[in-house]
């Protein structure tokens, strides 16, 4: 349409979000469809997040608050960098946003002129190309191969940087592979960027409390200090705590950044909602033994899925260190044709074919940057995920 802007041409719809609408519509009209599309824990969100926000209701805290986050929110948010990563903020260094996307929309319109080059590895999630993009600036794609776990090598990344780099963007555990960075791994990388003091880190630490098989998780901020002035570390409520439907995210860096970005967030949205801001401060200084506990349950649900898909035929599926993702190849079904006469010649035809003929819906590979593979999300039911597998399974089986 004419009347639409040259940046709205810059982006497209969330494939996730794309694949979990599908799946959703399909089920509406009567199909029976399992959703793996969907980045969203099953679990309730605890009890007492739950209390904390009806008691903020009852206490009339119902009005608008400060632009990026409240008082008591900001604080927690020190804390909790100071307790779990060892890292020391000031509240006017924190920003509070409508979920972590919003804290990376306004992080990057904030910083990002035409020209300006983001390192992205690939596979990324796929909003950091999208908000690159209609920021004005170029994403720079650097593959994280299947035989480096997905990881970003550091010889890769020196290789990528320009004197127009203006951002990294990491994301550890990753979405979509659930690949996370070792504090080792992840000190070969900021070497690199001790060396390049005009790239700046923008960190995606979503999935931090989400690892399993005694991982230790660490960022870039806490394993290289001289990297603290120019790191931006987001992090956010919605995938540990199940509150991907409060949407709170935030994230702590330089004064100046934060507020550039409360400037951008006061002309957009202004506050998030101030009953979300209430339950997330009880969720960061309440009580984290749930944690565990879910994440005994995800680490099942991962070994049962990598187990299971390995058994399908042209299948072959890493085992992550983190997230509720797996990211399985499915080179091994290019080529072939389904029972229902569909040539699978991309990932993307696999999963339209696999959702037509099996009722499973899943995320395609080409969408996350690195083909042929599709993304599972294990944040569902065991039962729902066994049925899912055993129908991959099958939908592999029967090619030819």
């Amino acid at each position: 349409m004419p009347f639409l802007s040259d940046a709205l041409g810059r982006i497209k719809p969330s494939a996730t979000i794309a694949a979990t609408q599908k799946a959703r519509a399909l089920k509406a009209a009567g199909r029976d469809v399992i959703g793996l599309g969907a980045g969203e824990p099953d679990f309730e969100t605890p009890a007492n997040i739950r209390e904390a926000a009806k008691a903020a209701i009852d206490r009339g805290e119902t009005r608008y608050t400060d632009v990026d986050g409240t008082p008591a929110l900001k604080q927690a948010i020190v804390e909790k960098f100071k307790r779990e990563n060892g890292l020391t903020y000031k509240p006017e260094q924190i920003s509070v946003g409508t979920g972590g996307k919003q804290v990376l929309f306004n992080a990057l319109l904030a910083t990002v002129n035409p020209g300006d080059e983001v390192i992205i590895p690939a596979p990324y999630w796929v909003s950091y190309p999208d908000i690159v993009n209609f920021a004005g600036g170029k994403p720079v794609f650097v593959t994280g191969k299947a035989e480096d776990g997905f990881k970003l090598r550091p010889e890769a990344l020196e290789k990528a940087i320009t004197p127009k780099t203006k951002w990294l963007i990491l994301n550890s555990p990753s979405n979509p592979s659930g690949a996370a960075y070792t504090r080792d791994e992840l000190k070969a990388l900021t070497d690199v960027l001790v060396r390049h003091p005009h790239v700046w880190i923008l960190t995606d630490d979503m999935y931090e409390h989400l690892v399993y098989d005694n991982f230790v998780f660490t960022t870039p901020a806490q394993v290289e200090p001289a990297l603290y002035e120019r790191t931006l570390t987001m992090n956010g409520v919605s995938k540990a705590y199940c509150m991907t439907g409060w949407r709170i995210g935030y994230a702590a860096g330089p004064v100046q950044l934060i507020k550039a970005m409360g400037n951008l967030q006061s002309q957009s949205t202004s506050n998030p909602s101030s009953i979300s801001q209430a339950a997330a401060v009880e969720a960061l200084n309440g009580p984290q033994d749930f944690i565990p506990k879910n994440n005994a349950v995800f680490k099942q649900r991962r070994d049962l899925v990598v187990s299971m898909l390995n058994q399908a035929k042209g299948i072959h599926c890493p085992k992550p260190e983190g997230a509720f993702y797996v990211y399985p190849s499915c080179a091994g079904a290019i080529g072939k044709t389904s029972k229902g006469g569909v040539k699978i010649g991309n990932d993307l035809d696999f999963c339209n074919a696999l959702l037509e003929e099996k009722g499973v819906a899943v995320v395609f590979g080409e969408a996350f940057g690195l083909s042929p593979h599709f993304r599972i999300s294990y944040a569902t039911s065991t039962e729902a995920l066994k049925d899912a597998c055993s129908r991959i399974q099958e939908f592999c089986a029967e090619l030819s």
